[in-house]
This record gives C-alpha cells, structure tokens and sequence, in this order.
C-alpha cells in the first residue's frame, strides 16, 4: 500500500522516506485548493526540470484521483493527486539561502516588499533561485507564501506576495477585473512629445530557440494597453510614469520600443550601441548599469478589509543619481545656449 501524504506549506511530509523514488499520493488541504496541477508539480518537485514535469503530466502518470487530468486543472480540497516516481532533490538540502528585503507592508494575508533590480522573482532559467525562494527559506514557518505577480529580474520595485491561497486567488480576481491600479517609472531616450499617450498594440509571447522568453507586437496577439505621461525632460532623455491598463509580459518595454524609444538598461528590446555607452561615466553624466524600470505605486483592494491600500515605493538611489547627473548636463548644456 503506498503511502498517503499530505501537503502543507511548501513541501510534501511524508512518512517515510526511501532512497529510490516511489509513486507518492497526496492530499490536498483546504488551504492548498484552487491552483493548476502544474503549478503545484513545479512547487512539490523540488530540482526537477519543468520540462520533465510537463512530460510526466502529458503522459497521464500524474493522477487526480485515479483519473487523468491535464496541466490546466485545478486542484480541490481533499484531492488526491497520484505522483509518479520522480528525483527530487532531498527536503533537507537548501539551496536557497534565506534573505529579506525591504517590506511596505506585512500582515497576516499579504507581505509587500520592495525588490532590488537584478534578483529574480524565483528560480528558473538558469538562475537556482528567486524572491520567493530566499523568502521561503528565512520564513521556514510560513505554511503558505506564494506570488501574487511577476517583475521582470531587471525591473526594481513593489512586488505582492500572498501568505493565504484565499488572498492570491482575491487578488488574481482584482487584476483579472482591472480593479490594481499598477504604476512604473521608467526612462527612455528620444525626443518624447505628447504630456499623455495611450499605447494600445497587440503583445506576443514566443520563445527563442534558446528558450529565451520574448514578446513581440504582432496582430492577433493578446490586446495590450498602457498609459505613458511625461513626467519630466532630461535633454534626450524622459522620465514617463507608465500605468498598467492590461498586464502582460513585458508590457511596457516592448511598447516602448515597438513605438521608438528605447528604456535606459533594456538589454532586450533596448537600444544596445546607448546601453553600452551608458556602462561608462562620460564627463558629469554617471555611468549607469541596469535597466531605468521601477514598480513605484500599486493600488488594490485588500483581501480581509475590503478597503483600499495604494503604496508606494520611491526611485532607487542609483537611478536618483543618474538623474541628477542628466539634469547637470542638460543644465550646462543649456547654459552654452544661452
């Protein structure tokens, strides 16, 4: 008889524990219900590649009780899911040294923190882990924390994690509705005109043959909607507030690009001969090494009050300074004109 585990938190406690893998059956808790079975494999299966994963789901090992089932469904309270026998990496093994960030705000639904550009929100694509995995490691009593959205590795600013299923899957609700109010800055070289400009063009998502994920304007593509106001000119350069009307993958960079004007650091859709010049300092302009995006204000409902929370998190240093120093070249700039 094989033995029935259940699953709590961010792993799987089973009874007993054998060299070799063996086919695990696992119950789902109330608290556990409402996420895709590929979603939870990925969680469960600590150092499996999702590619092996997806395999093991298409090929109908993996079992919701006793009955295929594919990647899309969505796991119910006292579900039994049927793993097949699968390497994982041992629970006693942590790869992920815990970390803490800056935190907006924190209570018993939601922790809010304010992300540093270049960590990855989790693991994955060459990178061993995240945000969410460093958390989870300095938080090994945290029964659930979860993702409540992305931002891009290069992008700084708010992110929302859950620590409730019932407050990811409210918050999900309110960002499928249009109800979270999302805001970035971002800066872009190019003579930017209009105080207001709405962008509304069509976002693909394909992968490279690399397995690079990229996202490009194409018709047919899902509808894709920002807002860009002109907050303030710096020579040849713009600082725009972007507001999120839809939320897709690299949503704001690829419409920017894909209407002309390149953000600051973008080593994917950007201007790569300006991101290179920007590596180094060049006379009272500082040298700037990371792309100009930042998640500095979010709104939405709170998912136990009901009432409203907008936070808000300021430019980091690093890109105050630069800023600083284009409005000196600019200022001298137009000194000489003078």
């Amino acid at each position: 008889m094989k033995d029935l585990a259940r699953f709590s938190g961010n792993s799987v406690e089973t009874p007993s524990q054998a060299a070799q893998p063996q086919v695990q059956l696992v119950s789902i808790s109330e608290e556990d219900a409402g996420q895709r079975i590929d979603n939870f494999l990925l969680r469960v299966c600590k150092g499996v590649p999702k590619s092996h994963i997806y395999r093991v789901l298409r090929s109908g090992e993996v079992r919701v009780n006793k009955g295929r089932i594919d990647q899309t469904y969505r796991l119910q309270a006292d579900d039994v899911v049927r793993i097949p026998p699968i390497r994982m990496a041992e629970k006693t093994t942590q790869t992920a040294p815990g970390a803490e960030f800056e935190i907006l705000l924190e209570d018993n639904h939601l922790l809010v923190i304010d992300k540093p550009a270049g960590v990855a929100v989790h693991g994955g694509s060459g990178v061993s882990y995240g945000v969410i995995e460093q958390l989870r490691a300095s938080r090994p009593d945290a029964k659930f924390l979860e993702l409540v959205h992305r931002l891009d590795r290069d992008t700084s600013g708010i992110l929302l994690l859950a620590k409730k299923r019932s407050a990811l899957t409210n918050l999900h609700e309110q960002m499928r509705d249009g109800v979270t109010d999302k805001r970035y800055l971002t800066l872009v070289h190019g003579n930017w005109v209009n105080p207001r400009q709405h962008i509304k063009l069509p976002l693909h998502k394909y992968t490279t043959a690399d397995g690079e994920r990229r996202v490009a304007v194409q018709e047919g593509g899902q509808a894709s909607h920002t807002i860009f106001t002109l907050k303030r000119r710096y020579g040849e350069y713009a600082l725009l507030e972007a507001e999120l009307k839809t939320g897709r993958t690299h949503q704001i960079r690829v419409h920017l690009s894909a209407s002309g004007f390149a953000i600051a650091g973008d080593d994917k859709y950007g201007d790569f001969s300006l991101n290179r010049a920007l590596q180094k300092a060049d006379g009272d302009r500082i040298a700037f090494k990371r792309m100009f995006l930042h998640a500095f204000q979010i709104t939405f409902i709170h998912p136990e009050s009901g009432k409203p929370v907008t936070l808000n998190a300021p430019l980091p240093p690093e890109c105050e300074r630069f800023l600083k120093s284009l409005e000196k070249v600019a200022r001298d700039a137009g000194a000489k004109h003078d």
